[in-house]
């Protein structure tokens, strides 16, 4: 019988699983939405359970599922398996991991879905060889993953949090705070904020990017906003963790030079003297996190998994 785990990724908008074998197979991959705050989370974790089951059900005849990777957004203490808060799925200390093991028998591997998948960079992406990396996909939300001297850091659930820091711009977050680097950098916040200046509703931040190269000043400035924001918590990071490299990932990082040299400028002019870490493209793309929860799944079972992009259905 061949070994596997089943690997979730549960994020703000969408849950996305797969079945890895411990060769590195990805064996087969389900995507669903996840449920909206107002359900929250009851039915975020009957999405989670119900996930699990199909995927299960999915793995060919002969494999056994050992053990659950999970990961979810929000602020995550990994040690006592408890989502502590995340105001995109509407969670407050919410016990996911022992919830989801009584659930389904299993061992869970539980984890925070940016961290998960800095872990997922470091081992199998952009990241091999470092020793020291941030990892920051830009979605939905934005958060940082975060690898010193080889080991991934987790501050109780709340290293990482930087785009809930107040960056001056005075827009009002999700978080109750104000100012704060998700409002005005995330992809989402890039498309909202262009609508609501323009009038024009968009199909998503990429759809800015390409109004912005087409000359519409209504998106240079939400692009501009965006850019500078991030480049100022990305100089704040590197200042106080000295990185190798930042890994941007997420959908807007797929604007390429759009959205990489207008930082890269910034950082040259934020840094001084200070270390100027290289900035490049993650690779692993929206398979980080799925990725990083199949390597916490083998590690609550103690064996090192080596799941890798490709495979399966």
């Amino acid at each position: 019988m061949t070994d596997c785990v089943v690997a979730l990724d549960v994020g703000g908008s969408t849950i996305k699983g797969a079945v890895v074998d411990h060769n590195g197979t990805v064996m087969s991959r389900l995507r669903r939405p996840t449920p909206t705050r107002d359900n929250a989370p009851d039915e975020i974790l009957t999405a989670i359970l119900a996930t699990v089951e199909e995927l299960t059900a999915a793995a060919p005849r002969k494999a056994g599922v050992r053990a659950v990777g999970l990961v979810v957004t929000g602020i995550v203490d990994e040690r006592r398996g408890m989502a502590v808060h995340s105001e995109n799925v509407g969670w407050r200390n919410v016990p996911v991991r022992s919830l989801v093991e009584q659930a389904t028998r299993l061992p869970v591997g539980f984890g925070h879905d940016v961290r998960a998948g800095a872990l997922a960079e470091w081992r199998l992406g952009a990241g091999r060889g470092l020793e020291d990396l941030v990892f920051v996909p830009i979605g939905t939300g934005i958060s940082a993953g975060i690898i010193v001297q080889g080991r991934l850091i987790t501050g109780g659930g709340y290293a990482g949090e930087i785009g809930h820091v107040d960056v001056g711009h005075g827009e009002s977050c999700t978080c109750g705070g104000h100012g704060c680097v998700e409002a005005v950098a995330s992809a989402a916040a890039v498309a909202r904020r262009y609508a609501a200046i323009s009038g024009q509703p968009v199909s998503g931040a990429r759809e800015v990017a390409e109004r912005m190269v087409a000359g519409d000043p209504a998106a240079r400035q939400v692009w501009t906003d965006a850019t500078a924001a991030l480049a100022l918590a990305l100089a704040w990071t590197s200042v106080v963790l000295a990185p190798q490299a930042i890994l941007l990932g997420g959908g807007l990082a797929r604007s390429g030079s759009l959205l990489f040299e207008p930082i890269r400028r910034a950082l040259d002019g934020h840094l001084g003297v200070v270390r100027q870490p290289q900035l490049v493209p993650a690779t692993l793309q929206d398979e980080a996190g799925c990725l990083g929860a199949a390597l916490l799944a083998w590690e609550v079972l103690g064996q090192t998994g080596t799941p890798r992009v490709g495979g399966g259905a």
